[in-house]
């Protein structure tokens, strides 16, 4: 089977006003080396409130079985894995472009030492998986209020 390759000669009219540079810059890193699978890695959000960290990670299109959370020598790793499936050729509906990836991937978070390691939890829901890293108690910022005499 042929695979469709694109290819968008120098738009030589065009080169300094919305032809080459807009092409050049508008292209991820795969495609510019030739190589789209070297990065398929997820969009991440890291965040901290007073009680946890929060990671969320956009991963459309998976389904919860295809996770796996693990602890390793101090790191996160947040790994899925998702079989190909493999569509009919169907004349009637056939991609002439597709960029709607679905791809396994491996990312490693270095845990702090304030993490909470037995109370880590993740949901998965509208394709975003919310990992939860309570901090231990200890860590937690301490308010109080000191009466005056």
């Amino acid at each position: 089977m042929a695979n469709v390759v694109k290819f968008q000669p120098l738009p030589a009219t065009k080169f300094f006003t919305n032809g080459f540079f807009d092409e050049f810059f508008n292209r991820g890193v795969g495609e510019l080396i030739g190589n789209d699978s070297l990065v398929s890695q997820p969009a991440v959000n890291v965040s901290e409130s007073t009680e946890a960290f929060h990671i969320d990670v956009a991963a459309p299109g998976f389904d919860k079985p295809d996770f796996t959370l693990n602890i390793e020598n101090g790191y996160l790793v947040v790994t899925a894995k998702r079989e190909e499936k493999t569509e009919e050729n169907n004349e009637k509906n056939r991609f002439l472009r597709r960029e709607f990836r679905y791809e396994s991937f491996k990312r490693s978070f270095k845990l702090p030492n304030s993490v909470n390691q037995d109370a880590i939890s993740a949901v998965y829901e509208k394709g975003l998986l919310h990992i939860a890293l309570p901090k231990k108690e200890e860590a937690k910022p301490v308010s109080k209020t000191i009466q005056i005499v």
